[in-house]
């Protein structure tokens, strides 16, 4: 089977909910990173066989197939065709799966994943606005259970035995990690200015366990998630260039990380957010190391238990996990976060010389992707 390798990897700044991103289109958004991604690498767009795009709320500005009009609005050939994956949070980490998959099947030489997703436009939750997904059937076998992400994260944290404190102390940690990134320039090679903004939106500095203290309990009286510890609503979209070692150099590319192995897995629908701790088994059986042989993860901060959970139960090296800071401070603007991941994790590998990275996301309905990426 070929391998795969990702050439570049190019992201938006986050930006908060009704912040500097909130005017712009799905599509318009998208479109700016296929045109850096093209600027790039000085791939002519003609060559990609196919845009893999993620995108969770697939209603109003989003909905059509949102990765077809993006290419449209890139102003690349109409022969260009483009899909749209709903795999929740998940979503553009799936499209870089998909995109992998191709390339090392040999059914196609060129694909660009990514994901975008304007929460300030098309709110959490719009997609369910005209129905309910679950049905009767699911309904029933669940005990009428709600799937509310944010009652599995209360859940997640009482089995874990996660104490408020433990959380917001996380979550601190979260803003700190990504304000000292932003001050050592961890971003810059990655972030695609738009328009004014330049930086990623949400981090508050100074943020401390004590300064959560105020913040209500979201989802359950006297629980203990809140508005804090949990992701942020976000805008952002990312893209990521996928091809063979071959067709790199006939391009005149350089690889800058080798795709290693994929998985996904589903778990209990009920705590939903613990399939990180499957998908990472799975994934590192695919790619022959163990968590010991990698250097950085990027593990979604959905809500803080997400993380924490993962980590107890894998024993991983909590220096090495998501040392830029997370969703909690970064945002998670679903569609596009696992492209997101994987760019930051990518750059992160390089600066530092990491050889493997390992990202994983909790998604809705109980999913979860993991992927090992190697520095090439």
């Amino acid at each position: 089977m070929r391998e795969a390798v990702i050439v570049e990897a190019v992201r938006t700044p986050v930006g908060r909910r009704k912040g500097g991103l909130a005017g712009w289109h799905a599509a318009d958004l998208s479109a700016v990173m296929l045109g850096e991604l093209a600027r790039r690498t000085g791939i002519d767009p003609s060559v990609v066989d196919d845009v893999v795009w993620g995108c969770v709320s697939q209603v109003g500005d989003q909905s059509s197939n949102i990765g077809r009009y993006s290419v449209l609005a890139a102003g690349w050939p109409e022969s260009i065709p483009g899909t749209t994956v709903n795999r929740a949070c998940g979503s553009s980490q799936q499209a870089l799966d998909f995109a992998a998959h191709a390339v090392m099947s040999g059914q196609q030489d060129v694909v660009v994943a990514g994901g975008v997703e304007v929460m300030s436009r098309v709110p959490l939750g719009a997609a369910r606005a005209t129905g309910m997904p679950f049905g009767p059937k699911v309904l029933e076998r669940y005990q009428d259970f709600s799937f509310n992400q944010g009652i599995s994260a209360e859940k997640i944290a009482q089995k874990w035995g996660f104490s408020r404190t433990r959380l917001d102390e996380f979550s601190a940690s979260s803003h700190e990690r990504a304000a000292a990134a932003q001050d050592n320039g961890a971003f810059a090679t990655q972030l695609v200015a738009v328009g004014p903004v330049t930086a990623d939106e949400g981090v508050r500095r100074g943020t401390t366990v004590d300064t959560l203290a105020g913040l209500s309990p979201a989802f359950v009286e006297d629980g203990v998630i809140h508005a804090g510890n949990s992701s942020q609503i976000s805008d952002g979209a990312a893209a990521l260039l996928v091809t063979t070692p071959e067709k790199a150099r006939e391009l005149g590319l350089k690889p800058v990380a080798r795709y290693v192995a994929g998985a996904v897995t589903g778990a209990d629908p009920v705590l939903m957010l613990t399939g990180p701790i499957p998908a990472t088994e799975k994934v590192l059986r695919k790619a022959g190391i163990s968590l010991t042989d990698v250097g950085a993860y990027e593990v979604n901060e959905a809500f803080a238990p997400v993380p924490l959970a993962w980590l107890a139960e894998t024993g991983a090296d909590p220096d090495r996990l998501n040392p830029l800071g997370g969703a909690i401070a970064l945002g998670h603007p679903l569609g596009a976060t696992g492209a997101i991941l994987a760019t930051r994790l990518i750059n992160h590998m390089r600066d530092n010389g990491i050889r493997y990275g390992l990202q994983t996301m909790c998604e809705g309905g109980g999913t979860a992707n993991a992927t090992v990426l190697e520095l090439v």
